[in-house]
Formats: C-alpha cells, structure tokens, sequence
C-alpha cells in the first residue's frame, strides 16, 4: 500500500483527535490537512521508530497549538467566573474530604485498554465547557506546562489550576454515570 493511502487511512482518527481539541470543525480540518501535507511533503523523516499513525499525531499536536495560537484572538473563552460552585459543594465535606468516596474503578490501566471506555472518555471531554475543555486538552493530551497554558490562554496560575480541578471533577461524575456505574459487560 502506498504511503498516500496509509496516510488517508488515518485522516478520520486524525479530523477527530483535532475536534477534541480545537472544538471547531473548519480548523480541525485545517490542522489535520496541514499535518498530512507535512508528511507528504518530507516522508522520510517518518523512520519507523514508531507507528504511522503516533507520528502523524506527534505533529497534528503541534498543528493544533499552532491553530490555537493562531486562533487565539478569534476565541471567547467562557471563564466560568459565573458557574455555581454547586458540584464542589456537593462532592466534598467541610474538612475537605470526598462527600462520597469514589466508586471503585477496578483496574485503571486495565480499563485503559478497553476501546470503549476511550470513546465513553471523549465523550465526557467533548461534554466539558468549551473553556474547561481546552485547558484540560492543552495540559492531559498536548502535555503543554501549565506556564505555556497560562502564556497561551493569558491565564493566572491559580485560575488555570480551578478550571484543571473542575474540568477533572466533571470528568469524574461523567465517567462514574456512563461507565464505572454500569455493571460490567454493559455498554453505555
């Protein structure tokens, strides 16, 4: 098979990786299409050290934060400031203890391995607010330091760090609705 073909094979993965990240379908298109043309453009410097597709997503990663810089002006980020503080209140104890201790999530590593429980994971942070969503994205999949995040989205420190814990918080509740509540064996 053809390089060309290999690369349009992983074009659908691509287009929904840069979704997630970019919450946008125009630049998600642009991202992945930027990214293919980088690889056409120089396909040796694909070695296969790795597979195709974890080096197409090694530069569609840095495609989505070249089209997050790039988009920065055109984005309003929602800052939350006017959210309750409701889920805190309700998920934790005046001592600053779980309310409910988590459900047990058996074995995480495990579970990570289930192709399921990865598209039940995308749709809970495709659920998150747009804000929330990006941070968490930017710092969990693209691995940037939190001292990029803040420079980047012109964010304090402090501020970054509440929407990290209430992006993880969200993602929390939704995992333990849509796939550690169920029994096992049971597809959400």
């Amino acid at each position: 098979m053809s390089f060309e073909h290999q690369l349009a094979e992983h074009r659908p993965y691509l287009i929904k990786f840069a979704r997630l990240q970019l919450r946008n379908e125009t630049w998600a298109e642009d991202a992945v299409s930027e990214t293919l043309l980088a690889a056409l453009s120089r396909p040796q410097a694909f070695q296969q050290q790795s597979q195709l597709k974890t080096w197409l997503v090694g530069i569609l990663k840095h495609k989505v934060v070249d089209q997050m810089r790039q988009r920065a002006r055109e984005v309003v980020l929602d800052t939350g400031d006017d959210e309750s503080d409701e889920l805190e209140a309700l998920s934790f104890t005046a001592n600053g203890h779980f309310a409910q201790p988590p459900l047990d999530w058996g074995n995480p590593e495990q579970q990570l391995q289930s192709r399921q429980f990865i598209e039940v994971l995308e749709t809970c942070t495709e659920r998150l607010p747009a804000a929330m969503g990006r941070v968490f994205l930017m710092r969990e999949w693209l691995e940037l330091s939190c001292e990029e995040i803040c420079l980047e989205l012109k964010l304090s420190p402090n501020h970054l760090y509440v929407q990290l814990h209430r992006a993880r918080l969200r993602l929390r509740e939704c995992l333990e609705i849509h796939w550690f509540g169920l029994p096992r064996g049971v597809t959400p």
